[in-house]
């Protein structure tokens, strides 16, 4: 007996209802995928990586110091943004309302809130020393002394670049008088980041960080880095992570950006489905 064309019709309907909200509830809370845009895991992970992230885990518990994990950031990234594609600019239709028209990270955690990090030479190299040691997971990975290990107040002038991105001429004048006061180094560094000049057309509202999750909180830069003896301490605040990439010079991490809200956490990248040639599960440092 055939079945009325109506019928068959008003049952796919409800079928592709079904399987869309399905797929939007394992979206939420189960897995999510995402496109590495750059290079700042190089070996580990690759420039166009595609991850399958597993969100579960870190919603029983925190991620632990050397896990990889993928983490919004908590400001646009107007670069990152324009690097997506098609499916992530769809996929990102159902992130979390406060992290509208942000991008997903990938990086290493290698502090918690409360932990003392600095960066000293052993062997030649440079390590990361959370609490006095090298934490077990971070002894085969190697990090430039960048960004605010370099910098100690790098945080505070790209906070006050940002505010005046938008206004060409005062921004101008004041990465002119950064660089005769700092450095041209310095000067480009905080362009680079901050971006909104041509040529350079995309960059980080930095200030929209700060706005939102560190002045609510009264955290205040200075009290959170010191130098001691030459040496440079930054001590995390409570409710935030510390994320560093593995490629340390190619990586835009917290040594630049500073601390990243819990709550901005995604999960941990589970395996590697793009590209064909290289599918397979993300191993941990230790297994490298």
């Amino acid at each position: 007996m055939k079945k009325n064309p109506s019928k068959i019709l008003k049952d796919t309907v409800v079928t592709l209802i079904y399987a869309i909200i399905a797929a939007t509830i394992i979206r939420l809370f189960v897995f999510e995928t995402m496109m590495v845009p750059t290079g700042s895991m190089i070996p580990t992970i690759n420039i166009g990586d595609r991850l399958f992230i597993e969100k579960i885990t870190f919603q029983s518990r925190e991620p632990e110091i050397g896990e990889i994990t993928v983490f919004w950031t908590p400001f646009r990234d107007e670069r990152a943004q324009r690097m997506l594609r098609a499916f992530d600019k769809f996929m990102d239709l159902f992130s979390p309302k406060e992290f509208k028209g942000h991008v997903k990270y990938v990086k290493r955690l290698v502090a918690k809130d409360g932990d003392v990090i600095t960066l000293k030479k052993v062997n030649g190299k440079w390590k990361l020393f959370v609490n006095g040691k090298i934490p077990e997971n971070l002894k085969n990975v190697d990090y430039l002394p960048e960004g605010v290990f370099e910098y100690p107040d790098l945080w505070e002038y790209l906070d006050k670049a940002s505010r005046l991105r938008n206004n060409e001429e005062e921004y101008k004048k004041f990465l002119f008088n950064l660089a005769l006061k700092k450095g041209v180094k310095f000067s480009n560094i905080i362009l680079s980041i901050v971006g909104g000049m041509d040529p350079v057309k995309y960059g980080i509202p930095y200030y929209e960080y700060v706005d939102k999750y560190l002045k609510p909180k009264n955290i205040n830069f200075n009290d959170y880095i010191r130098s001691e003896g030459g040496q440079i301490y930054v001590k995390i605040p409570k409710g935030f992570y510390f994320f560093m990439g593995d490629n340390s010079k190619e990586s835009l991490d917290s040594r630049y950006f500073g601390f990243v809200p819990k709550e901005a956490v995604i999960g941990r990248p589970i395996l590697r489905i793009w590209p064909l040639k290289n599918f397979g599960p993300i191993q941990p440092i230790n297994n490298k």
